[in-house]
């Protein structure tokens, strides 16, 4: 049987219990970083094959987006300013509008990005409509250009290059933004973001209904 225990401590169970015990399983879905921490608005250092536990990190950076509904989520987002991010397009195969070879291209793709770089954007800008795990009830129309080429380590450290279009371009993106201190809520014209300033307010403060665990900044402090 293998042992599980549910902790939200990122930097617990990396800097104390997996040295303790590498040879236990800890399942752990992290808390996700609400709107306001500084830490969404830091650019990510690079890491290298030594990062502290690095496999389990990202074991549970999948366990914690797959909870959370999420197609992809930043290391940012759990508090970690590192350059990694994971995305995982199978929940957008669901749309019924799709051909059968773009519902089982975002089926089948899952992949873990290291030290990403953004090497291009081309392609005339759409919009889509976007939403953030850690702003959790904002939803957005984000311009974004359609198709991107980005370089990255796998998460065995191989270089790897991509070029890819569409849904999965949008979430690449979106991710890449995380880790270069950027969220979609900056990408929105004055007037949007004042729409939804108050919003913004309340979710730093722990004012919003969430169906997972999160870490509001700004929440009152329990006695």
């Amino acid at each position: 049987m293998v042992d599980a225990l549910f902790i939200y401590d990122p930097l617990f169970i990396i800097n104390y219990l997996l040295p303790l015990h590498p040879q236990k399983r800890y399942t752990m879905v992290l808390p996700i970083i609400a709107y306001g921490d500084p830490v969404l608005r830091k650019v990510g250092v690079e890491i290298t094959p030594d990062y502290p536990n690095l496999k389990a990190l990202i074991a549970n950076m999948y366990d914690t987006m797959e909870a959370s509904n999420g197609v992809g989520l930043a290391a940012p987002q759990v508090g970690l300013a590192i350059r990694l991010f994971v995305v995982d397009a199978a929940p957008f195969a669901d749309d019924e509008d799709l051909s059968k070879e773009e519902r089982d291209f975002l089926l089948g793709f899952k992949q873990t990005f290291i030290n990403a770089q953004m090497i291009e954007e081309v392609g005339e800008e759409w919009l889509f409509n976007e939403g953030c795990l850690s702003i959790p009830g904002v939803r957005e129309d984000v311009s974004r250009r359609p198709k991107i080429t980005i370089s990255y380590l796998d998460e065995n450290f191989h270089p790897q290059t991509l070029t890819v279009d569409g849904l999965v371009a949008r979430i690449i993106q979106h991710e890449y933004d995380h880790i270069q201190g950027v969220l979609f809520t900056d990408k929105l014209s004055s007037f949007k973001k004042q729409l939804i300033k108050n919003k913004l307010t309340n979710i730093s403060k722990g004012k919003v209904k969430v169906a997972y665990r999160m870490k509001f900044p700004d929440a009152p402090k329990r006695r």
